[in-house]
């Protein structure tokens, strides 16, 4: 017999059926409440960060399904130790240039229903990913960290880098009638099938305005969630505040005049959160 539900319609009460959620072995825990079904792919574009992979690694959750890791043409162990770290790892060798040009070949071989993107210098928690999940399985369609939300934070925001992104994202907000509380911040997940929609096409830092611009555009349903940005472990960033603060500058202005991509849909349309597969 089918479960049914009781609810009261102009004072009477109907009965209706409750539509069956999938069968418990399609779940996978994240934390003692809270399961989901579709599969997490979690892409880190890398080039010689060999020290800092193995304090990136071990803050990943044991719950995620694949890793793929995006090789810029490294010239010290990069790829040496993301193998002995982690043996089941997927290793993509980038052919371009630049983190955009990375993000874009690690999406492309990703094989799970939710990609989420960290950096691979140990500045982004992966312990966090656990929130940017849930958010999309709770009905988000893409999720951004930001550092200025309450509870987020970071330990590397210099003046001009905090000028910069404050000015930058009051851009964003004033053309494009978002509200963001942060742009420049390469902490995301979203729907492995809004990738047409993001359609990236940059190489650069810019790329995480980009997608926060036509997410926008395109409609989808965008959450923040607080996050702490940490200091790079070892090694000097490859941001140079000027020259891509530039970039990102001319990427709000292009992005202002060129058509919208309709956003894809989930297969039955807009779901309720339990099909989403949250549990």
């Amino acid at each position: 017999m089918s479960p049914e539900t009781t609810t009261k319609h102009n004072g009477k009460t109907q009965l209706g059926t409750l539509r069956p959620l999938p069968t418990v072995d399609r779940f996978t825990p994240l934390t003692p409440h809270l399961a989901i079904s579709p599969t997490v792919s979690v892409v880190v574009p890398a080039m010689n960060e060999a020290e800092n992979l193995p304090h990136v690694f071990a803050t990943l959750p044991h719950w995620i399904d694949e890793v793929v890791l995006v090789d810029g043409n490294s010239t010290d162990d990069t790829v040496a130790v993301a193998r002995r770290l982690r043996p089941n790892l997927r290793v993509v060798q980038q052919r371009g240039k630049g983190k955009g040009d990375a993000l874009s070949t690690g999406f492309a071989a990703c094989t799970g229903d939710i990609i989420v993107m960290i950096d691979a210098d140990g500045s982004t928690d992966g312990r966090e990913i656990v929130h940017f999940v849930s958010a999309l399985v709770a009905g988000a369609d893409f999720v951004k960290g930001s550092r200025y939300a309450s509870g987020g934070g970071s330990d590397d925001l210099t003046f001009s880098r905090r000028l910069g992104n404050s000015v930058l994202r009051s851009m964003v907000n004033w053309i494009y009638g978002t509200q963001y509380t942060d742009l420049c911040y390469g902490y995301n997940a979203f729907w492995a099938r809004h990738l047409d929609t993001l359609d990236l096409d940059c190489q650069g830092f810019e790329v995480e305005t980009l997608m926060n611009i036509r997410a926008a555009k395109a409609g989808l349903k965008v959450h923040e969630v607080p996050s702490h940005e940490r200091c790079r472990i070892h090694g000097e960033s490859n941001l140079r505040v000027v020259r891509d603060g530039w970039r990102v500058f001319k990427t709000i202005m292009r992005e202002w005049r060129r058509p919208a991509i309709e956003a894809g849909r989930a297969p039955a349309e807009r779901q309720p959160a339990a099909d989403q597969g949250a549990a």
